[in-house]
């Protein structure tokens, strides 16, 4: 191994042993550059693709791009201690976001809670989008639904509940704090992108500028329609005018 290299992934197990969720290899190789600018960029690339490599016992890829010690391996983010916002806080915002900031709904109103009464769960928001008078070409009404996920402790479930949302909406969004491990965020990326379900992060604690930020967008599914009715619904004289 050259001097160069050597010096490139001494340095990069350095900075491994402060990232305990682990560290994009994105960011580990711009940390690396800072570090040594006199070495090219190609050669610190080649140097991080190498760690797992050359260090099996030390480094592993939780995920793709993901680069984690070993030692970590069963390390797990902590919960945000002393956060006093409610995930109900959250529901009106990103609402307004559906229908203002990406224009997906027409309307969207905070649900949560057990308002359709069974075991299948009530998305904590839910908007239409309907044809606008003046479209050319009109579509069908479309549902749009949405699980908000404050806990990071129960992103599994939070996955589970959004899939079940696709029986009645055309399109479903899974929202979870961006302070979740990398580990975590990478693993319902690929989940959603199989499923077809939206993920988006967002600062779970602040709820006045949550700055919602889409990773994955959602595919348009036919709903059954025997469901989607159903919930709608329960819910007609709010979310229809």
């Amino acid at each position: 191994m050259s001097e160069k290299k050597h010096k490139v992934k001494t340095k990069a197990l350095e900075i491994l042993e402060n990232y305990p969720n682990g560290i994009r290899a994105r960011d580990l190789i711009q940390q690396l550059y800072n570090a040594f600018p006199d070495i090219s960029k190609n050669t610190i690339r080649g140097c991080v693709w190498d760690l797992v490599k050359d260090f099996p016992d030390k480094v592993y890829k939780p995920s793709r791009g993901l680069y984690k010690l070993t030692k970590y391996r069963d390390f797990e983010i902590k919960e945000v201690k002393e956060v006093k916002v409610k995930e109900e806080d959250f529901y009106q915002p990103f609402a307004d976001w559906l229908v203002n900031e990406i224009e997906e709904a027409t309307k969207a109103i905070p649900l949560g809670g057990n308002r359709f009464k069974d075991k299948w769960g009530t998305p904590d928001v839910i908007g239409i989008r309907e044809p606008k008078k003046s479209d050319i070409i009109k579509t069908t009404t479309e549902v749009i639904s949405a699980e908000i996920k404050s806990n990071t402790s129960e992103l599994i479930t939070a996955f589970g509940q959004a899939c079940a949302y696709n029986l009645f909406s055309h399109k479903v969004y899974l929202i979870i704090p961006k302070q979740s491990s990398e580990e975590d965020i990478a693993r319902l990326d690929s989940l959603c992108l199989i499923f077809g379900i939206g993920l988006v992060l967002f600062d779970a604690q602040n709820p006045d500028d949550p700055k919602f930020e889409i990773r994955v967008r959602p595919i348009k599914r036919e709903p059954d329609i025997f469901y989607a009715n159903k919930y709608l619904k329960m819910i007609e004289n709010e979310l229809f005018d």
